[in-house]
């Protein structure tokens, strides 16, 4: 039995909008009406929401929309975007309720209900404590950062954050030659800097300048592709150093946040390379982390393969916000 609302809900990043419709059916969210575009195929965010809208048989009353980016104040400006919205424009299409929030933030509340046959296990037990924290964190155009808090009465809140732009730090001899060169061209170097589609070629570039060769390379997904048909290239190398850092990265975010629950890789970057994450020193990297590497092999870590995680999360928020 149907609860009777319709909402809107929708997961958009730099690259790609996706969007849905959420109906409850005996307790259970459901999704429909899937529909994804370039985000460049409309002059502004929200033309491409009222296109979505328009194309709907029964119209959404309300909903939540997770953005790549911070929101303030009900507004987003988007990271890597030239896109931006408010809460108040949205509202002028119907929708009311209408919240904008973090994608990690909707990937947060999303990763927990994510069925078992989409995630990809990276590593560690097959299962964290359930009364301690996730984190979810993956690269894309970006690089998002999130979690989970849970409390021992089974209260969550989801914790949106910029941690992607904290400051990366090397772990080897390499990596510290890496910040050095992307320091020449960035004042500041983040891990979005390097962990992201665009870092990757920072990376590569990085790579072949250590190595004194030169790369004519100037696409990502170049790297990737070559990488995973041959593992022993200069791509399959960046690729690898690619995992490790991650690695590096989810460790110190779970050691942060406390995510004895577990680590979520999201992204639109982990699924496409996966076999190659898993042979890769992506864990090594991850449990390497000193007089807390016990602490940190009992985390386990996966990678969520759902295309719709971001959406699930997004009407567990909408759903519960309509009440």
């Amino acid at each position: 039995m149907s609860d009777g609302k319709t909402l809107l809900v929708g997961d958009v990043g730099g690259t790609n909008a996706r969007f849905a419709i959420a109906t409850m059916i005996d307790g259970k969210i459901t999704l429909d009406h899937h529909e994804s575009f370039p985000a460049d195929q409309y002059p502004t965010f929200l033309k491409g929401v009222a296109a979505y809208v328009d194309g709907c048989e029964v119209k959404p009353t309300g909903g939540v929309i997770a953005v790549a980016g911070p929101v303030t104040d009900g507004a987003i400006d988007l990271t890597n975007s030239p896109w931006a919205v408010s809460e108040a424009e949205l509202q002028t299409l119907g929708l009311n309720p209408v919240r904008l929030i973090n994608d990690f933030e909707a990937l947060a509340w999303g990763a927990p209900v994510v069925p078992s046959a989409d995630l990809a296990h990276l590593g560690g037990p097959t299962e964290g404590d359930p009364h301690s924290a996730i984190a979810v964190l993956g690269p894309g155009t970006g690089f998002g950062v999130s979690a989970l808090a849970r409390d021992i009465h089974g209260k969550e809140i989801a914790l949106p954050s910029e941690g992607g732009h904290a400051c990366f730090a090397p772990g080897d001899p390499i990596e510290d030659e890496i910040l050095r060169i992307l320091r020449k061209r960035y004042s500041r170097v983040s891990i979005e800097r390097l962990i992201c589609g665009p870092g990757l070629l920072n990376m590569h570039r990085a790579l072949a300048e250590i190595d004194g060769r030169e790369t004519h390379i100037d696409d990502p997904a170049q790297i990737t592709e070559e990488a995973l048909a041959d593992p022993r290239s200069h791509c399959g190398a960046t690729l690898a150093r690619f995992c490790a850092i991650l690695g590096a990265v989810a460790g110190d975010v779970a050691l942060t946040m406390g995510s004895r629950g577990g680590v979520y890789i999201a992204g639109g970057i982990a699924p496409r390379i996966l076999p190659f994450l898993k042979a890769s020193p992506f864990r090594e990297r991850f449990e390497r982390k000193g007089r807390f590497q016990d602490y940190m092999a009992d985390i386990p870590t996966w990678v969520i393969t759902h295309k719709h995680a971001a959406l699930r999360g997004a009407a567990r928020v909408a759903f519960a916000e309509a009440r």
